[in-house]
C-alpha cells in the first residue's frame, strides 16, 4: 500500500462510510488515518468501525491510524416553543440561567450558565456559527441581557461562541471523560481535544490518557493562539480546525493563522492537520469547486502533514470520490517545482541538537547521492519526527518495533511506517532496512538508502548514526 505522496489524508467515518466495504474503499483510494467523531454515534458503533479498521490493517499488513475526536464543551441554547424564533436587530434578548427553559423570541436558557461570571458588559456573543450576533448590555447572577446586533432566525440547540473571553470551563466534559474510559480499552492512536483554551487543558487530558494515545490539540479558539508555542510543546500533534476558528475570528484572519500554526508546529517537529470545509461541495456534488481545490493545495503548499475530510466522507454522497480528488490534488502540488522550493527553504529553529544535525545531514546526503529513501529506526518515533521535519525530497521509511508508534507515524509528512523486530545491533537495522525498502517497492537492486538510528538503541532522541547502504 505504498502512497505516492508525502502529505497524508484523514477521513471521517459516519453514516456514508460505516460498512467494511465502504471503509476498505476509502483506504484503498488513499486514506491514511480514520477519524471517529465522538460528537455523534454510540460506543458500539465506534467499536464496530475500529474492528473493521483493525481487520483491514491485518489484511493489508500495513498500519492504519485512528483518531478519536472528543466532543468538548460545546455551549448551546435550549429548545424553543416553535423550534425557531426570529431575532430582530436592536431587540433585547435574555440568556437565562434557568435549566431547560423553553425559549421564545425574548429569552432562552443555555447549557453552561456558569460562564456568565466571566462575561462583561460589551462582550459580543455569536450564535449559529456566527450568523447572529449579540452584545451584553446588562448582567446579573441569573441572566444576561443582550441586544441583537445582527438578527435572523435562531433554531433550537444552536451553538453559542464567545470569541474574546476565557471561560471557566474544562476542555473535558463528563461525556468526554466517559468517552476516554471507552477509548482506553480500544486500539486508538490519537485523542483529539476540542475547544482548548489554555495549556492547562492539555495537561488535564494528559493525566487521563497517559501514553495510551497521542494528544492531538484542535485549535478552534483564537484565544488559544495567544498560548500557541506552549500548546504546541505540550501536544503531540495539532489540528487547524478552521470551522470554529472561522466563527470566532474574522474570516480574513484565518489563512494567516493557518500558516503561523503550521510553521510554529514544524519548528517543534509536531505534525499538523488542516481541517474543515476542504471539499465541502462534494457532500452533494461529484466534483469540487476550483476554490476548494485551491484551498487543499494551499494547505499542502503551506507544509501541512495532513489534510482532512469531514462531512464529505462521513455523510456525503461521494466519499470515495472525495478521497480520490484530494489524493490527486496533493500529488499535483507535490510534483510542482514551486512546492519543492518552498519545502526545502530554511526555517528558524528554537534549538539545534546533535540529533538534528545528523537528520539534516541525512537529507543532504540522500539528495547528493540520489538515494531512493531515508530509513529511520526508532522506538519512540522521535528519530522519524526529525526526518519528517526536514522535508527531504525522498520518502522516509519509519521502522519501529512498536505497532502503536508505527500507527502514529502515519500522520507524519513523507513517512511510510513499518513494524519490525527490535534490534540490538546496527547491522540488523541495515538488513531490515534493505528488506522493507525492497518489499515495499521503494528500492531496487543497486539503489542507495540512507539509514539513521540512535545507538545504543532504546534511548529516545539519540539519533547519532548515519550510513549509506546499497541494495544488493
Amino acid at each position: 500500500m505504498r502512497r505516492l505522496r508525502s502529505a497524508k489524508i484523514v477521513s471521517t467515518l459516519g453514516p456514508s462510510s460505516d460498512t467494511e466495504m465502504a471503509i476498505r474503499g476509502l483506504f484503498e483510494t488513499g486514506v491514511d488515518i480514520f477519524r471517529l467523531n465522538f460528537s455523534h454515534g454510540t460506543h458500539e458503533e465506534h467499536k464496530n468501525r475500529i474492528d473493521i479498521i483493525r481487520k483491514l490493517e491485518g489484511d493489508y499488513n500495513h498500519p492504519v491510524g485512528i483518531i478519536a475526536d472528543l466532543q468538548g464543551p460545546k455551549i448551546r441554547v435550549s429548545k424553543f416553543e416553535n423550534k425557531k424564533v426570529l431575532l430582530s436587530e436592536g431587540s433585547t434578548f435574555i440568556l437565562d440561567s434557568q435549566i431547560n427553559l423553553i425559549g421564545n423570541s425574548s429569552r432562552v436558557s443555555i447549557s453552561n450558565p456558569e460562564i456568565y461570571s466571566s462575561l462583561n458588559i460589551g462582550t459580543e456573543l455569536l450564535l449559529d456559527d456566527g450568523k447572529i450576533k449579540l452584545i451584553v448590555k446588562n448582567k446579573s447572577d441569573n441572566e444576561l441581557e443582550t441586544v441583537v446586533l445582527v438578527g435572523g432566525y435562531l433554531s433550537s440547540n444552536k451553538g453559542l461562541n464567545i470569541p474574546n473571553a476565557e471561560l471557566p470551563m474544562s476542555a473535558l466534559t463528563q461525556k468526554d471523560l466517559t468517552d476516554i474510559e471507552f477509548i482506553s480499552t480500544m486500539e486508538i492512536d490519537w485523542v483529539a481535544l476540542s475547544f482548548v483554551q489554555r495549556p492547562e487543558d492539555i495537561l488535564e487530558a494528559r493525566e487521563l490518557i497517559g501514553n495510551k494515545a497521542g494528544i492531538l490539540t484542535k485549535l478552534e479558539k483564537p484565544l488559544a493562539i495567544k498560548h500557541l508555542d506552549e500548546i504546541i510543546k505540550l501536544s503531540d500533534a495539532i489540528m487547524v480546525a478552521r470551522g470554529d476558528l472561522g466563527v470566532e475570528a474574522p474570516p480574513e484572519d484565518v489563512p494567516g493563522m493557518q500558516k503561523k500554526i503550521i510553521q510554529s508546529a514544524r519548528i517543534e517537529g509536531k505534525p499538523v492537520i488542516v481541517a474543515t470545509q476542504m471539499l465541502e461541495s462534494m457532500i452533494s456534488s461529484p466534483t469540487p469547486t476550483r476554490a476548494e481545490a485551491s484551498d487543499v493545495a494551499t494547505a499542502v503548499f503551506d507544509g501541512a502533514d495532513a489534510v482532512m475530510l469531514s462531512a464529505e466522507t462521513a455523510a456525503g454522497d461521494y466519499p470515495v470520490e472525495s478521497v480520490a480528488i484530494m489524493n490527486r490534488i496533493i500529488m499535483s502540488v507535490e510534483s510542482d517545482d514551486h512546492y519543492k522550493t518552498v519545502q526545502s527553504a530554511k526555517f528558524d529553529r528554537s534549538h539545534f541538537t546533535d540529533a538534528d544535525a545528523i537528520t539534516v545531514a541525512a537529507k543532504q546526503v540522500a539528495h547528493t547521492i540520489d538515494a531512493c529513501a531515508i530509513v529511520t529506526f526508532t522506538k519512540t518515533g522521535s528519530t522519524t519526527l526529525r526526518a519528517a521535519r526536514e522535508r527531504p525530497d525522498v520518502p522516509i521509511l519509519g521502522l519501529t518495533p512498536d505497532l502503536r508508534i508505527a500507527r502514529r507515524m502515519l500522520l507524519l509528512w513523507g513517512v511510510h511506517p513499518a513494524q519490525t523486530s527490535y534490534f540490538e545491533d546496527f547491522p540488523d537495522v541495515v538488513e531490515s532496512a534493505i528488506k522493507v525498502a525492497s518489499q515495499s517497492e521503494f528500492a531496487n537492486k543497486g539503489d542507495s538508502l540512507v539509514v539513521t538510528a540512535g545507538v545504543p538503541f532504546g534511548t529516545p532522541g539519540a539519533t547519532n548514526v548515519l550510513r549509506i547502504v546499497k541494495v544488493p
